[in-house]
C-alpha cells in the first residue's frame, strides 16, 4: 500500500482507518480531522479535493471495513471543515447515501452516524439533496435493525429542524414526496410520513392545508393500521388538519372540497373500519358547519354516507343529517341536477334494512315537499310508487310517517301535481262522484286498492291502521268517498267484501271518524247525502254492513226492509261473523242512540224487526243471548213520544235498493260459481285415481 496511492493521506492512516477495530478507526479519524484543517487553513484546496475523493472511494469499496473507514473519514472531514463545509456538501453526502443500501447492518448504522455529523455541520446546504435524504430516511424507518432505525430517527429529527428553520423551504416538493408514498402499507413507514406532516402542520411558516386533499385518503387508510401507535398519531394529525381548516376555511379551494367529499364518502361507508368511519363523519359534520350552503352540491354524497349510519350513537351521522335538514329552507336554491341525485339516493335507501334509515328517508322527502315542492313534484312519478310500496313496511313508525307524507302530497296544491283522471279509464259517473275529491287522492286511493288486492296480508294486518291514520291526516269523508266509488269498479266480489268489512269496522269504531259518523247520521246538505249514497252502493256487497250503515244513519225502515231480504242471502260463516260483530256494535256506546230509539213511537216497530231478524239468523252464541236479552227489555208499549209516523227519508232509496238487489244477485251467482268450481275439482281428482 503506497502513500501516493492515497495522497494526501498516508498508507498508515488508511490502514488504521479501515481496521476492523473501532478504536483504531476513531484514531485515524482524528488524524484526518487535523489534516483537513491544515489543508484548508493553508488553502491547499486541490489536495483537500483529493483527500475527499480518497474517502469517497473508501466509502464505496467492496470491503465492509473499508466502507466503514470511509464513512468515519467523511464525517471527520465535515467536522474539520465546520462552517466551511457547505461548498463540499456534494462530496461529503453522496458517498454516504450509497451506503444505505448495504446488506451489512453495521455499514448502514455507520452511514447514519456519518450522515448525522455531515448534516449537522452543513445544515441548510444539505437541502440541495433533500429528495435523496428523505427517500433514504423513509426506507430506514422500516429497517430490520433497531440500532439502524434509532440512528435514522436522530438523523430524521435533525433534518426536520433544518427544514423548519428555512422559511422558504419548498413545501410543495415535500408534499409531492409524501403523496408518492402515502399508500405505503408498512407501519413504520406510515409513522414516518405522519411525523413529517405533523411537523409541517405545526410550523406557522408553512401552509400545508392546500395539500390535505392529496394526502387525506392515505391518512384515513392508516387508521386501519395494525399498530395502535400508528392509529393514534394519525388520528391526532387528522384532528389537527381539521382544526386548521376550521381556523382557515379559505385554505381549501372548491376543487379541494370536492375531492375531500369523495374521500370522506369512501371512508364513511358502513364496510369501512370503525375508526376511519367515525372520523370521516366527524369531518363531514365539521365541513357542513364551516361551509354551510356551499356544501349543498354534495348533498347526495352526504346522504349516501349518512343514511346507513344513523343507528350508531357513537357516530356523527345523526348530527350531520339534522344539520343538513336545517340548510334546506323555502328560499334555498339547489340545482336540478343536485335534486335529481338526491332523489336517486333517497329512493335507493327507502327500502334499507335499517328502520332508522327508512325513517330518515321519509323525513327527507317530506322536508323537500314542504320546502321546495315544485322541484320535488318533477320527480313525483318516481317517488309516489315507492311511497305506496312502503305501506307494506313492517315498522309501524315507518308506516305512519309514510302515510303522513302521502297525505301531504294528496292535499297539496293541485297545480303543482297534475293528475289526469282520464288516464285511469274512469267512467263519467265515477268521475262525477269523485268530483269533491282531489285528483291526487284519487290516484292514491286507486293505488292503495291495487296494493290491498295484490297483498291480502297488507289489508288484513295493516288495513285498519292505514285507514285510521289517513282519516286522521285528511278529510275522512273524502277518503271514504274515494274508496267506495272506486271499489265498485272491482271485479272480485270477495275483494270488495273484504275491504268493505274493514272500512265498516273502522267507521263504527274509530274515534277519528266521529265527525263522519255524525255526518252520515244527520245527512245535512247535498254532500252528506251524496256521500251516504256512495257508501250505500259499496256496502251492498256486505248486507250486514249495509244494515249497520242504516242503523247508524237512523234509517230504520230501510234497515227493516234489508233485514227481511237477508233470507235471500246464504248464511256463510263470514256472514254469521258479520252479524256477531254488528250485535256487539249495537251494544257499544257509539250506537247508544239506536238502543234508545227502541223506546221511540216512530222507530220501535222497524228497529224491533231488524233486531228480531238478526236473532232468527244467529246461532245460539253469546251474541245471540245478548241480543235476546235486549229485545226482552223492549217494553210492549212505547214510552217516548206520541204516535207519529216516521220522518220522510232525506235519501232517495229506490235506486239504492235496486243497486242492492243487483249486488245480492251478483253475490249469489259468485257463491254458486265457487261451489260449482269446488265440485268440479273434486270430480277431477276422483277421475284421476
Amino acid at each position: 500500500m503506497a502513500d501516493n496511492q492515497y495522497a494526501p493521506l498516508t498508507a498508515n492512516i488508511v490502514r488504521t482507518l479501515t481496521d476492523k477495530l473501532y478504536e483504531k478507526r476513531k484514531a485515524a479519524a482524528l488524524d484526518i480531522e487535523k489534516l483537513v484543517r491544515d489543508l484548508h487553513a493553508t488553502n491547499q484546496l486541490t489536495q483537500l479535493d483529493k483527500l475527499l475523493t480518497v474517502l469517497r472511494e473508501l466509502a464505496m469499496a467492496s470491503n465492509g471495513h473499508t466502507r466503514k473507514g470511509g464513512l468515519i473519514g467523511l464525517a471527520a472531514a465535515a467536522i474539520a471543515l465546520g462552517k466551511n463545509a457547505p461548498p463540499y456538501t456534494v462530496h461529503l453526502i453522496e458517498p454516504v447515501l450509497s451506503c444505505f443500501n448495504d446488506p451489512d447492518l453495521r455499514v448502514r448504522y455507520y452511514a447514519c452516524e456519518s450522515l448525522y455529523n455531515i448534516v449537522k455541520i452543513c445544515k441548510v446546504a444539505v437541502l440541495s439533496h433533500f429528495d435523496q435524504l428523505f427517500d433514504v430516511l423513509w426506507k430506514l424507518s422500516a429497517d430490520t435493525d433497531q440500532n439502524v432505525r434509532s440512528g435514522a430517527e436522530l438523523l430524521d429529527r435533525l433534518l426536520m429542524d433544518i427544514v423548519v428553520s428555512k422559511e422558504d423551504f419548498d413545501i410543495a416538493n415535500l408534499m409531492s414526496l409524501i403523496r408518492d408514498r402515502i399508500y405505503v402499507q408498512t407501519s413504520s413507514n406510515r409513522k414516518f410520513i405522519v411525523q413529517w406532516l405533523n411537523v409541517m402542520l405545526s410550523t406557522p411558516a408553512f401552509s400545508v392545508l392546500p395539500y390535505v386533499a392529496e394526502v387525506s385518503d392515505g391518512l384515513f387508510r392508516m387508521l386501519a393500521d395494525g399498530q395502535p401507535a400508528v392509529r393514534d398519531v394519525t388520528e391526532t394529525l387528522l384532528g389537527q388538519f381539521l382544526q386548521g381548516i376550521h381556523n382557515n376555511p379559505d385554505a381549501l379551494s372548491h376543487e379541494d372540497r370536492s375531492q375531500m367529499v369523495s374521500v370522506l364518502l369512501a371512508h364513511a361507508h358502513e364496510d369501512e373500519p370503525p375508526l376511519g368511519r367515525k372520523l370521516a363523519l366527524i369531518w363531514m359534520d365539521e365541513f357542513i358547519r364551516i361551509y354551510k350552503d356551499k356544501m349543498l352540491p354534495y348533498l347526495s354524497s352526504y346522504l349516501t354516507a349518512v343514511l346507513p349510519s344513523l343507528d350508531y350513537d357513537t357516530l356523527k351521522a345523526k348530527s350531520v343529517n339534522d344539520y343538513l335538514l336545517t340548510l334546506i329552507e323555502a328560499n334555498t336554491k339547489i340545482e336540478e341536477q343536485t335534486i335529481n341525485c338526491v332523489i336517486e339516493v333517497l329512493l335507493k335507501f327507502v327500502t334499507h334494512e335499517k328502520r332508522e334509515t327508512r325513517i330518515a328517508v321519509l323525513n327527507w322527502i317530506r322536508h323537500l315537499n314542504a320546502t321546495m315542492p315544485s322541484q320535488l313534484f318533477l320527480h313525483m312519478d318516481r317517488i309516489f310508487p315507492v311511497l305506496l310500496g312502503t305501506l307494506s313496511d313492517t315498522s309501524d313508525e315507518v308506516l305512519l310517517l309514510d302515510l303522513h307524507l302521502l297525505s301531504d302530497i294528496c292535499q297539496s296544491n293541485a297545480d303543482r301535481y297534475d293528475v289526469n283522471l282520464k288516464s285511469f279509464q274512469l267512467s263519467e259517473d265515477t268521475v262525477k262522484n269523485l268530483s269533491p275529491v282531489s285528483p291526487s287522492l284519487v290516484k292514491f286511493a286507486i293505488s292503495l286498492l291495487e296494493m290491498f288486492r295484490a297483498e291480502p296480508a297488507l289489508l288484513n294486518d295493516r288495513g285498519v291502521l292505514i285507514i285510521r291514520q289517513l282519516c286522521l291526516l285528511m278529510e275522512p269523508a273524502h277518503i271514504y268517498r274515494a274508496l267506495c266509488v272506486l271499489l265498485l269498479r272491482e271485479q272480485s266480489i270477495t275483494f270488495i267484501q273484504n275491504v268493505v268489512s274493514m272500512l265498516h269496522g273502522v267507521l263504527l269504531t274509530a274515534t277519528e271518524l266521529f265527525i263522519l259518523r255524525d255526518q252520515l247520521r244527520m245527512l245535512e246538505g247535498k254532500d252528506s247525502i251524496s256521500l251516504f249514497e256512495c257508501v250505500f252502493r259499496c256496502w251492498c256487497y256486505r248486507p250486514i254492513a249495509l244494515l249497520g250503515l242504516c242503523l247508524l244513519s237512523q234509517n230504520y225502515a230501510q234497515a227493516a226492509e234489508i233485514a227481511l231480504m237477508l233470507s235471500q242471502v246464504d248464511m256463510t260463516l263470514d256472514v254469521l261473523v258479520e252479524i256477531d260483530k254488528l250485535v256487539n256494535m249495537i251494544e257499544s256506546p257509539v250506537l247508544a242512540y239506536v238502543r234508545m230509539d227502541l223506546l221511540s213511537t216512530c222507530h220501535q216497530r222497524s228497529l224491533s224487526t231488524v233486531l228480531s231478524a238478526l236473532l232468527m239468523l244467529m246461532p245460539q252464541s253469546d251474541a245471540f243471548h245478548t241480543l235476546h236479552k235486549r229485545l226482552q227489555a223492549v217494553p210492549a208499549l212505547t214510552v217516548v213520544g206520541k204516535e207519529v209516523s216516521a220522518p220522510k227519508p232525506k235519501v232517495d232509496f229506490a235506486p239504492l235498493f235496486e243497486c242492492l238487489r243487483n249486488a245480492l244477485t251478483r253475490r249469489q251467482t259468485e257463491i254458486r260459481r265457487k261451489h260449482r268450481d269446488v265440485l268440479l275439482a273434486s270430480i277431477q281428482k276422483m277421475n284421476m285415481r
